[in-house]
């Protein structure tokens, strides 16, 4: 029976594209248009075409981690792009498979509700991993977030530099500001802004890995009087700033806790003063967190819709400066994560295990493949509390070619 459902469903679902499977020592099974790259999965047992069946969006990373499903070549980009691109056919998933979605989607509020000790051990649970990880893909500053590619070929840690010299701008920073980072993660934007703009810089995070390699690396770059470091809550913060910035945090706020941020936000910022919000989001309507990615790899997470931040300001009496796009610099910048994992998979396995190397090779294939071809962007906001905090056309954003390669090389 489960085979029979599994094969129509993979019917009704793969309109475009070349995918093969075998089930055990079965014939193969083609679907698709024969577009793209040949992708073979080969699934070992008749108890993984029921789970796959039956929760295809948390079954098919959980088979792919245990082993139970492979890829010739072990191709998971391949297979992701495949299964995004198609991923709008909902009317060909199983009646337990739209159930389950359903749910999610009723009780995704709940599962974001993340009060301040939830969201404590929900950061824990991502950045609180073994340190060496991290340096196996991300580039040497440590920024674990959408870099910004000035050009298709330039290094990560060129783009990565780039990113926030792009976010300095926006924030129009100036000598002498005082700046908080909400969600500053090891440390890598409050340092720059600290050292390359004369600021003096409040970055907050809950990981206390984070936070202890934060700490230490102002004390190595001589910025320890300038930069401080703090493990804390946005929603405990005291005090008031000329400029406030997060990058790669918005997405563990919860929906709940849209008007309370930016709330927070606007109680934090000076009258005159700027703040730039860097997050994943949502291109279509509001949905609930893939239940792989919330169980895995990001507990409590959520990526909004652009409507449900929108609304979210309107309501704090902030007004948007600007909001801005980035679309496919993310795409690229997993594929260089995902390209500089894979290439170190035998000291993550050291470090973790196998099933550890399948698990964030999915994730990061899983992501990319998402920027390409679903509805997930990246936004930022350019926010304030007064009209003429920000200038009126967007001159000030874009050095030529000439001074973005300087700035660069510095």
């Amino acid at each position: 029976m489960w085979a029979a459902l599994f094969i129509r469903f993979l019917a009704r679902m793969i309109r475009v594209g070349h995918l093969v499977v075998f089930v055990g020592d079965g014939p193969e099974r083609v679907f698709g248009d024969g577009s793209g790259p040949k992708v073979v999965v080969r699934i070992k047992n008749r108890s993984t075409l029921r789970r796959l069946t039956v929760d295809p969006e948390l079954a098919l990373g959980e088979c792919y981690m245990e082993g139970s499903l492979s890829i010739d070549g072990d191709d998971v980009q391949s297979l992701l792009a495949v299964v995004v691109r198609n991923s709008a056919q909902a009317d060909a998933l199983s009646l337990p498979a739209r159930m389950f979605s359903a749910l999610r989607h009723i009780r995704r509020r709940l599962d974001q509700a993340n009060p301040e000790a939830l969201a404590r051990r929900n950061v824990a649970h991502h950045y609180d991993l073994t340190p060496a990880i991290y340096d196996l893909f991300l580039d040497a500053d440590r920024q674990y977030s959408c870099a910004y590619f000035t050009e298709n070929d330039i290094p990560l840690d060129v783009a990565q530099a780039a990113k926030k010299a792009h976010i300095a701008r926006k924030l129009l920073i100036s000598p002498g500001m005082r700046v908080l980072d909400i969600g500053c993660g090891w440390g890598g934007m409050a340092l720059t802004l600290a050292g390359d703009h004369g600021t003096r810089v409040t970055g907050i995070t809950l990981s206390q890995e984070q936070l202890a390699i934060a700490r230490d690396r102002a004390k190595a770059a001589g910025l320890a009087d300038r930069v401080s470091f703090e493990l804390m809550d946005y929603r405990a913060v005291p005090g008031q700033f000329d400029r406030i910035v997060s990058v790669g945090m918005f997405e563990h706020v919860g929906a709940p806790n849209y008007a309370t941020y930016f709330n927070a936000v606007r109680d934090l910022l000076a009258k005159d003063g700027v703040a730039l919000i860097h997050t994943i989001g949502r291109t279509a309507p509001p949905s609930a967190t893939n239940p792989w990615i919330a169980r895995y790899i990001f507990p409590g997470g959520y990526v909004p819709s652009l409507s449900e931040v929108a609304e979210a300001i309107e309501g704090s009496g902030l007004r948007i400066g600007d909001i801005e796009c980035l679309r496919l610099h993310y795409a690229m910048t997993l594929r260089r994560w995902f390209d500089r994992f894979s290439a170190k998979t035998d000291v993550a396995a050291a470090l973790k295990d196998e099933r550890f190397v399948r698990m964030w090779r999915y994730y990061l294939a899983a992501s990319e493949q998402t920027f390409r071809h679903g509805p997930q962007d990246v936004f930022q906001f350019q926010l304030c509390r007064r009209p003429d905090a920000v200038p009126i056309t967007r001159d000030y954003l874009y050095p030529s070619r000439d001074q973005r390669l300087a700035q660069a090389a510095e």
